[in-house]
Parts: C-alpha cells; structure tokens; sequence
C-alpha cells in the first residue's frame, strides 16, 4: 500500500525529494528511504536529478517513476484530421502527429490509421508491439457490446464493424475506442474544474453537440454507449417557430438541438450574420443581443433539464467553441433557463480544458490502464469495469 501510495504521489505531482514524498504520503524519514531503496531495486522508480536549495547545502536528490516501463498512444479521431500522441507510463509525451484519414464509405480506414500509428510510434523510437494500449476518441456513440459505432454519419468509412476488434487484430495492440466528449469529461475530471466534483454534465457546443453524464466519479455510458447523447434529441427549433406559438409548443417542426447550423439560422431570425455558430453567438454578446443569447440558452437548458431531472448532477459544463464564444455570460443565461425548467437549482459553469481536450483525455485513460496493468495504481474514473468480479489487480512488482 504504501510502495501504491508512494507512485500515486509521483505520477501525480511529477519528480520529488524524499523530503516530499515523506509529506506526501505521511510516512517517517527511514521509513521513505526504505521504501525508495525497494522501488528503485524493482526498477519502478529512478534518481531523477537535484532541486537546488536556497542556501549553501547540498542539492536535494529528485525521485520520479520509471517512464520506460510502458508506452500508451491517444488519437482524437474527427472526419477532417486523427491526432496522434504517443506517451510513455509516466506522461511524458514523446512524439506527436497529426493526418488526414480518409472517411469515405470503401476507403481502408483501418490500413490508413495503422499506416499513421507506426509513423508516430516510430518517431518517438519504439514499434508498434511496444505500445501497451491505444485510445481513440471519436465522435459517436460506441457500443461496448457490439464494438459498434452510431451516431456518427460523418464518419461513414468506420462504421459497420467491430472497430476495436478489427485495430486490435491487425495491428498487434490492444486498441480501444470512446467517445469523445466522455474523454472531455475525463480531462475535465483529471485537470479542470470537475477534479473536486462527483456527480456532473458536461455539454459540447460546437459544429456538433455532444454531452457527458459523470456519476460517482464514474462515466455513465449507458447499456449501448449512448449515455449523455442528447445531440439526436428532436427539440422545437426557434427560428422556424411562428409569433403565435409559446415555447417549447411549435407542432411538427423540430431540429437538432444546437449545433453550428442551427445557431446559424437563429441567427440569422434575429437579424445576425455568421459564418459559424460561434461567430453569431460572439457578434450576439458584443451587440448585447439578448433574444438571440435567451433562444440559444432555451434550447441548450431544453436538452439538459431532462438529463438534470433524472441525475441532479452537482455541475453543468460547457464546453466546444461556442460555449467558449458565450463565456461565463451564456452560461449564466443557461442557468437562468434551465432553473425555469426543473426543480434543482444545479449551477452551470464554463469548463477550463484547454488544446485538444480529447485527445488529452483519450491519453488520460490509456495512461490510467497501462499504470493499473504495471503498477497496480487503480483510477477506476479513467478504466471502467475491466475485471471480472473476485480478480485482482498485479502486484507492482508482477
């Protein structure tokens, strides 16, 4: 437990003196250095240079984990690029790549993407057998009980068959697919303002919409993989309402909830022109135009109140371009709807990640498998049920 403890501080907080890791993990000074003397002989741990002091004495020794242990790589697979990041155990990335794949129905997505993983494995100086695992974030619902992917029309060419069945078998490694706002949520959960959170939603606004449901700590993925789904859910679409219908009552004429196009139209209702969703919603706040923030804010609480009714999450988060285009603004606009809408009272916030948050967080959860798998350091956050009941865990030293 302790040699656990101990590992968990340092992949956590990066390279530290004895001195650090004694407050760290409340052990006593000979007690630490045993502890360390035991890591390094199993070759888990390694002296990873000195902190210079603040006076004239010695350097303190640095400790850190052995980051050659294991190697993970994350992609952020989207229908224009799949981004590439190869990582060893510790979290120190190593190389990187970014490259067009094709998406049509008949093209070989599978040799295209195996072609592109041996480039970047390659340059960061190791094979593709010497990957532990692969993560890929995609924009779709995956069923974890077919290895199907739904939802997700713009990218047609992987659609139709046991995705991480078919990578895995071909390339030699074992190969897993999630969607990438979960990934969101879990970058989100591990750097952003979810770490101290339990139970929350996160939203993604942007060309598409996506959503993210955390309970207990735990990714709800639901029995297909379409837990948090709510971009397929038929909304009345304001730009199309006429004077005389009350919201949310307009008959037969429905849309997505908001994605770029139907910020776009709106928009457009309301007198503004944009050339994306994100644009009109920055063009509505400098102008202070404040029918088009309530429609949009309507139709965002309209998808998320059902989700806040059945989970009383703690948090909403927005996330994507055009929650970052509306700020702290919109989302107070968001709240205000939403507390229309359903009883809980559940604050509505802007999420912080920033870059690639999903490939960060595809990284986060091939990082958190490879460290179970070498260390016995369980994140069950980033995992999700891998093990049958009763089966435990390896040793750090198995």
């Amino acid at each position: 437990m302790n040699d656990r403890a101990a590992i968990e501080a340092l992949l956590r907080n990066g390279p530290m003196t004895r001195g650090e890791l004694e407050a760290a993990i409340g052990l006593s000074k000979p007690a630490t250095a045993q502890l360390l003397t035991r890591l390094e002989q199993d070759n888990l741990v390694g002296k990873a240079g000195e902190r210079a002091g603040g006076g004239r004495g010695p350097r303190a020794q640095l400790w850190a984990v052995n980051g050659a242990l294991a190697h993970v790589a994350a992609v952020d697979l989207t229908p224009r690029v799949a981004d590439f990041v190869v990582a060893d155990v510790a979290g120190a990335v190593l190389a990187e790549y970014r490259v067009q794949l094709p998406v049509a129905e008949d093209a070989d997505v599978v040799g295209s993407f195996g072609q592109a993983l041996r480039r970047v494995t390659k340059a960061a100086g190791m094979q593709l057998d010497d990957l532990a695992n692969v993560v890929i974030g995609a924009q779709g619902a995956f069923d974890p009980r077919t290895g199907l992917l739904s939802s997700a029309p713009h990218i047609p060419g992987w659609l139709g068959f046991d995705v991480p069945k078919r990578l895995s078998d071909e390339l030699g490694v074992t190969v897993k697919i999630e969607n990438d706002v979960n990934l969101v949520a879990v970058e989100e959960m591990t750097v952003g303002n979810a770490q101290d959170v339990d139970d929350f939603v996160l939203v993604w606004l942007s060309e598409g919409v996506g959503g993210a449901v955390v309970i207990g700590r735990r990714l709800l993925r639901g029995a297909t993989g379409g837990g948090g789904e709510i971009d397929w859910m038929r909304v009345p679409d304001p730009a199309t309402v006429d004077t005389g219908d009350s919201w949310p009552s307009a008959g037969a004429r429905y849309g997505n909830l908001v994605d770029s196009s139907a910020i776009v139209r709106l928009a457009k209702a309301h007198g503004i022109s944009a050339d994306t969703g994100w644009d009109a919603v920055t063009q509505a706040r400098r102008t202070a135009h404040q029918g088009f923030l309530d429609d949009l804010a309507r139709r965002v609480a309209s998808g998320v109140a059902s989700l806040v009714a059945v989970a009383d999450p703690q948090l909403i988060l927005l996330c994507g371009e055009t929650s970052r285009a509306g700020g702290d603004e919109f989302a107070e606009i968001v709240a205000e709807k939403l507390h229309e809408l359903v009883l809980p009272r559940t604050p509505v916030g802007v999420a912080s990640v920033q870059g690639n948050a999903v490939r960060a967080g595809a990284l986060q959860s091939a990082l958190a498998t490879a460290r179970e798998d070498v260390f016995g350091v369980v994140t069950p956050t980033l995992l999700g049920p891998r093990r049958s009941a009763g089966e435990q865990a390896p040793s750090p030293t198995e």
